[in-house]
């Protein structure tokens, strides 16, 4: 059996900063998610993922059914991927697991000018799926942070975690009447949107997680995933203080449409509208701390038409933060353009996109943007910018120079939507004192990177970006910063 390679899906993807998990980017080869396996509606677009030559980042979509045949495990990591328990092959158990290396280099970190930053830092995770049957399922996942270096602060907990269980669920499905039905309630990672609005964050050691429950219903050609959902509070210490968040929640319902593949002379491309609702009782505005409640409307369309990928998104938020209403925009607008007809082929690209912003330090309005918890380093690789009171533009190319090896390189101009407002880095907090300066601009951003798929479960990423901050930052006394790191992943 060749074995499957989970980083050819980043050597085919497009522009850089697209390159962490952008489910529209690896459809093509997808495997079937593992479960329900009664659903008809293409697996790489149900919301967990893209799942490219049988691994993905959330482990439990991944489908190793085709290992029940016991000549195609021809090596001691096939076996683990499908356990039989039962005779008949229908009650299996597979195994995962990763463990990473990485250091992070950062100058002037938090773009003051201060000595360097190092992180060393190690991931290693274990998962299990016991599959009782076709229409019941558990999971559990472990996961273990470690961090060293120098000017380290006080490590996230996302960094440092002696042990978490990181995720743990229970999964039910059942075929009615030609829809697939199912629901997971537990611990668990959620993608189910657009990447710069959810994503489990992979960039982290200890991923993001919520606690409740998910349930969808699923056709050929449509779908509804319904969800109430609360982040789950890391502790540093153990499994004992990791907690469901009391003082926020995440529900709503999101839609999904298959568009008719004769159109746009073939395609693969999808239409997810979504309403959400973000409830947090100690949100955090210009210093002022106080309850918030805010809604997502909006419509995600995405995937490929001919040698065109796109990944474009609308959404209008609204509600309220203490006394203040919210009337804010997201729009994310990601395209690239593949030169060849290998999927390795060279791609072109770009992206721009809009997120609004002020009112942040009072005011009748709050016209900031907010991700409920997006890709956090799609705008920058030292987490300096998010989606609030900003405005981005990119030319992206990707290309492979030798055969296993992608590199992703991009440029990046931003400003700020509203000059009275701060600019924002990427955990939300502002850069203090940024609000009084008049200039729009905040900078240009160069970055690089490259992935080389040494064996098939064996990956080298390098990483490279040079923020030159402009005038919003370097008057409120920031500076520029370069950012390097490097990581080893091996995952079965």
């Amino acid at each position: 059996m060749r074995k499957p390679n989970p980083m050819r899906a980043l050597r085919a993807t497009t522009p850089l900063a697209l390159l962490l998990s952008t489910p529209a980017l690896a459809q093509a080869t997808a495997a079937p998610a593992a479960s329900p396996a009664a659903t008809e509606y293409p697996a790489a677009a149900a919301g967990d993922g893209a799942t490219t030559n049988g691994y993905n980042l959330s482990r439990w979509a991944e489908d190793w059914r085709v290992l029940r045949d016991p000549a195609k495990r021809d090596d001691p990591i096939d076996r683990i991927k499908f356990i039989p328990i039962a005779d008949d092959g229908q009650i299996y158990l597979t195994l995962s697991g990763e463990a990473r290396l990485r250091i992070n280099m950062t100058s002037n970190p938090n773009l003051r000018e201060t000595p360097h930053q190092r992180q060393d830092i190690r991931r290693l995770t274990a998962g299990a799926d016991l599959h009782l049957g076709p229409h019941l399922r558990l999971y559990g996942e472990v996961a273990h942070g470690g961090i060293g270096g120098r000017e380290l602060g006080a490590p996230a907990a996302t960094l440092r975690n002696a042990l978490t269980l990181q995720q743990y669920f229970a999964e039910a499905t059942a075929d009615v009447g030609g829809v697939a039905l199912g629901a997971r309630y537990g611990r668990q990672e959620f993608t189910d949107g657009p990447n710069l609005l959810v994503s489990q964050r992979d960039n982290n050691t200890i991923r993001y997680t919520l606690n409740g429950i998910r349930a969808w219903a699923r056709t050929g050609r449509f779908r509804l995933d319904v969800f109430d959902l609360k982040p789950t509070a890391y502790g540093d210490l153990g499994v004992e203080d990791d907690i469901s968040d009391p003082a926020r929640r995440f529900s709503g319902v999101t839609l999904g449409m298959v568009v008719p593949t004769q159109w746009f002379g073939g395609s693969k491309l999808y239409v997810d509208p979504f309403l959400w609702r973000r409830r947090n009782s100690v949100g955090t505005w210009g210093g002022r701390i106080g309850p918030g409640r805010r809604f997502y409307g909006g419509v995600h369309v995405w995937g490929d038409a001919g040698p065109v990928t796109i990944d474009w998104t609308l959404n209008h938020q609204w509600g309220n933060f203490i006394e203040q209403r919210i009337d804010a925009w997201h729009g994310f607008f990601a395209q690239t353009y593949r030169l060849g007809k290998s999927s390795a082929a060279p791609r072109i690209g770009f992206h721009a996109d809009y997120a609004s912003g002020g009112g942040g330090y009072g005011g009748r309005t709050l016209r900031n943007a907010y991700a409920p918890f997006g890709n956090n380093v799609y705008y920058s690789y030292q987490l300096s910018l998010t989606p609030s009171n900003l405005i981005a533009v990119a030319p992206t190319v990707s290309f492979t120079p030798v055969k296993k090896l992608r590199v992703s390189a991009e440029y990046q101009l931003t400003w700020r939507d509203d000059a009275r407002d701060a600019v924002y880095r990427a955990n939300g907090q502002p850069f203090t004192g940024t609000q009084n300066v008049a200039d729009r601009k905040i900078g240009n951003v160069a970055r690089v990177q490259a992935v080389w798929s040494i064996a098939s479960r064996l990956s080298f990423t390098g990483r490279y970006e040079h923020l030159a901050a402009g005038p919003s930052l370097t008057k409120a006394g920031y500076a520029s910063s370069d950012f390097v790191a490097g990581w080893l992943s091996f995952r079965f």
